[in-house]
């Protein structure tokens, strides 16, 4: 469809469900469809920057003015009507709607909020120069990161786009692979000269080692051999921690063997720090994807940015990985 047509549809379609909600107040819509989807008027005060009182006062607005009951709420808890319900996908459609008739007249210029989720490890090595020159190039675009090892709701808690780590469920989100994630099993120098080298994975199950709780499962870490053949091999040790970051400086520090994705370490390598295990053997990598919603329409600041991730990460070094994250 081509830009006038798209503009055509737009305008009919916000006129056609503007008239059947009597033009109600964008902000109001927005402000209920954000506290469905999250939750609470707490965390959708947090979200669109608002009071508490402010995000309930707009939600009785509506209420008043349709004169429906759209979320229930008690001292502990809310949840949405059927009247809601049915409410909640018609102010979808008309923020939709306005949105995209914003963009077929709003010239170049890309504006709006784009709400981005991604692992810790994805978010310190790989974003920020992402970020940073898609916030040159977009002055106009907020950019909200959240950062987090666990697989948010992204549909409920009102994400645009999630950076994902291994194999994807089936799901109604779309997804568009990036590439591949792999790690690097490792130790300090120091710890090689105190416990000696290892000569093959198996060793590792009588081994001091540092386990990852973000890995599922954290203590069964997979490698493949020079005939093409993966074992796994059940490990242990005295420390198990959920911060990447620090599971690395302990590494480093000599506490114990390592199994951290190559995005993390691979300058601690290169410089020594850190020295790989079993040069024969590979650690197993997984897939990489931008996931979003599955929507009619993806606003172009959204899409932009997908465009942007996905050159970025194609035009990269290897990344890295194994057990799920």
């Amino acid at each position: 469809m081509d830009r006038t047509g798209l503009f055509v549809n737009c305008l009919n379609l916000v006129f056609l469900i503007a008239n059947m909600y009597r033009m109600a107040d964008f902000d109001e819509l927005r402000t209920f469809v954000t506290a469905v989807r999250l939750g609470s008027f707490a965390a959708a005060a947090r979200q669109l920057n608002l009071s508490p009182a402010m995000v309930g006062r707009r939600i009785q607005t509506l209420e008043e003015r349709y004169r429906l009951k759209l979320i229930e709420r008690s001292t502990r808890s809310q949840h949405i009507t059927e009247e809601g319900r049915d409410f909640l996908a018609r102010a979808e459609t008309v923020l939709e709607a306005a949105e995209a008739l914003g963009e077929s007249t709003g010239g170049t210029e890309l504006t709006g909020r784009i709400r981005i989720t991604a692992p810790t490890i994805v978010g310190v090595t790989r974003l920020p120069a992402i970020l940073a020159a898609f916030d040159a190039r977009h002055p106009g675009v907020i950019l909200e990161v959240n950062l987090n090892n666990r697989r948010v709701d992204l549909i409920t808690e009102g994400f645009d786009l999630a950076i994902r780590i291994g194999t994807l469920p089936d799901s109604g989100l779309i997804a568009r692979r990036l590439g591949d994630y792999g790690f690097a099993c490792c130790a300090a120098p120091d710890f090689i000269r105190r416990y000696g080298k290892l000569s093959h994975p198996s060793q590792l199950s009588q081994a001091r080692c540092l386990l990852n709780l973000n890995l599922v499962p954290r203590n069964r870490w997979p490698f493949v051999g020079p005939d093409g053949q993966e074992v796994i091999i059940t490990v242990g040790g005295g420390i198990e921690i959920d911060l990447d970051e620090a599971q690395r400086r302990l590494a480093i520090d000599g506490a114990g063997i390592a199994y951290l994705p190559l995005d993390l370490v691979e300058a601690d390598l290169a410089q020594g720090r850190l020295v790989p295990m079993f040069s024969d053997w590979t650690m197993p990598s997984m897939p990489i994807h931008a996931v979003q919603p599955s929507r009619r329409f993806v606003p172009r600041r959204v899409r932009e940015f997908v465009e942007v991730v996905a050159a970025s990460f194609s035009g990269s070094s290897q990344l890295g990985s194994a057990p799920e994250m």
